[in-house]
């Protein structure tokens, strides 16, 4: 099994096109320093070991979930996300889970051993300041966030969730690197819904979630 980008799958089972797309996706989109660059084909292709073509096919996948933005003989765009696009995407996040909490306590499957278990991870890399440690904090965050959401029960609520990571990849990225300590913010926060979910009172895990939400939107109104 080889990991790209976050994502575990046999090298067999990936094509070009979905290597390129998974690599440009997890690792360079979200780095804070690509937004407003352009991104060359030919340093991906050679970073990725692909050939142009599935590099320029993943980029094409990119610009259709607005991750990117190809302009004529200059390449893919990577776009900075507005205050309006966060804003829109921490309110989602906090539907989602909240209606997912609601529905875990209502069916009494909350998923208090993987929660406990992704915090766990991610506190070992919380005093890590290195860009690789803050990569991982991140893709341990979003495990966090998805066991919540997949305690629902609900495969197009997971499917949906999902399918937010690239975007919640690079807020998230960018939110640690604009706040002192955050990572280790973020994990006292994340303890707080754990423990709201363990007395089993839905109105305190909502206000604990929400609360996690409003810091990380108003650390990135701010950066």
């Amino acid at each position: 099994m080889q990991e790209i980008g976050g994502i575990e799958g046999s090298a067999t089972e990936l094509s070009g096109r979905e290597k390129a797309y998974l690599y440009v996706r997890d690792q360079v989109l979200t780095a804070p320093a690509a937004t407003g660059s352009f991104l060359s084909e030919q340093d991906l292709a050679t970073r990725i070991g692909v050939s142009r073509t599935p590099v320029r096919e993943a980029l094409l996948m990119l610009q259709a979930e607005g991750l990117v933005e190809m302009v004529p003989k200059r390449g893919a765009h990577v776009p900075a996300m507005s205050g309006r696009q966060i804003a829109e995407l921490m309110e989602l996040r906090g539907v989602l889970e909240r209606h997912a909490a609601s529905r875990a306590l209502g069916a009494g499957r909350v998923p208090i051993e993987a929660m406990r278990s992704a915090l766990a991870e991610q506190e070992q890399f919380a005093s890590d300041p290195s860009a690789e440690a803050a990569r991982a904090f991140i893709d341990w965050d979003g495990r966090f966030h998805q066991f919540l959401i997949d305690s629902a029960g609900s495969e197009l609520l997971s499917r949906t969730y999902a399918g937010l990571r690239a975007r919640q990849l690079r807020v998230g990225m960018t939110a640690l690197f604009s706040a002192s300590d955050r990572q280790h913010k973020v994990c006292a926060e994340h303890q707080a819904i754990i423990d709201a979910f363990e007395v089993g009172d839905e109105g305190l895990v909502h206000e604990q979630i929400n609360n996690h939400l409003e810091v990380t939107l108003q650390i990135l109104l701010r950066a």
